[in-house]
């Protein structure tokens, strides 16, 4: 069976290389590169894996099939309605770095339909569920702006005062969930407070982009950092902040003056 992949980065080969392992024929996209072979990798593929980054993902849905299972893996993503016009589509989120899951490391995922554990099962993947699409793309997409936060403030993992605010950071992503009409209960799983951890240090590169911006306000990253492209889709007001939620509304409000 053959499944495409769009995104030849480091996460999107590592999901391929469970596939591979699994005995699925794997076919690669990369939009920086192979623009014009888009429906070549497409053809005859019976899942499309979305793992491009999200500032790309606009540019790809109108030239995706509609009646492909689509799997989205890209991190980023604020709101499920941009995948509205999709007849079948799942998420699967979640901690670990590529390099870890390319060697083997044991690895945890949240996944939104069952068929993504028959695909990526293997000796040290393993799962957790919900059906909270919209909670867990809001969890992969707003990790990464905390994670610049924690940069910022230059907290060292496992710090008291980076417990104090990853506690802090849980219960108003919970808040902000829930304004959304998402389940708040997501943050628990493992695409919440085990990805929310994992990012929000070094080798994170959301954590190492705040890390940077303490000591130098104007740069300017030379590669993606998925954190700041969410946190420019906040200001165009994809998602509803609530005026609980201090932690956030203040670093969108440094965020209008970074480079």
């Amino acid at each position: 069976m053959k499944i495409a992949i769009l995104g030849a980065g480091a996460f999107g080969t590592a999901l391929g290389g469970i596939l591979a392992d699994n005995g699925y024929d794997i076919d690669y996209y990369d939009p920086k590169f192979e623009k014009e072979n888009l429906s070549q990798v497409i053809n005859g593929a019976k899942y499309v894996v979305l793992c491009a980054p999200s500032g790309s993902v606009s540019y790809l849905l109108p030239y995706l099939p509609k009646n492909i299972p689509l799997v989205i893996a890209t991190k980023g993503i604020l709101s499920d309605m941009v995948f509205r016009d999709f007849s079948d589509y799942m998420i699967i989120s979640g901690p670990g770095f590529a390099k870890d899951i390319k060697a083997a490391k044991e690895t945890w995922f949240t996944i939104t339909d069952d068929r993504l554990e028959k695909l990526f099962k293997t000796d040290y993947v393993f799962f957790d569920k919900t059906k909270d699409s919209k909670g867990v793309l809001m969890c992969g997409a707003l990790k990464n702006v905390y994670a610049i936060q924690a940069g910022l403030l230059g907290l060292e993992r496992e710090s008291s005062a980076w417990q104090r605010f990853i506690r802090s950071v849980l219960m108003e992503m919970r808040e902000v969930l829930e304004f959304n009409g998402a389940s708040g209960d997501t943050v628990d799983l493992v695409c919440g407070v085990a990805d929310l951890e994992l990012t929000c240090g070094y080798p994170s590169r959301n954590f190492e982009f705040g890390d940077i911006l303490r000591k130098n306000p104007k740069f300017k990253p030379e590669k993606t950092v998925e954190g700041f492209s969410a946190l420019k889709r906040i200001r165009r007001n994809e998602i509803m902040i609530p005026d609980e939620a201090l932690i956030l509304k203040n670093i969108i409000r440094e965020s209008e003056t970074w480079g």
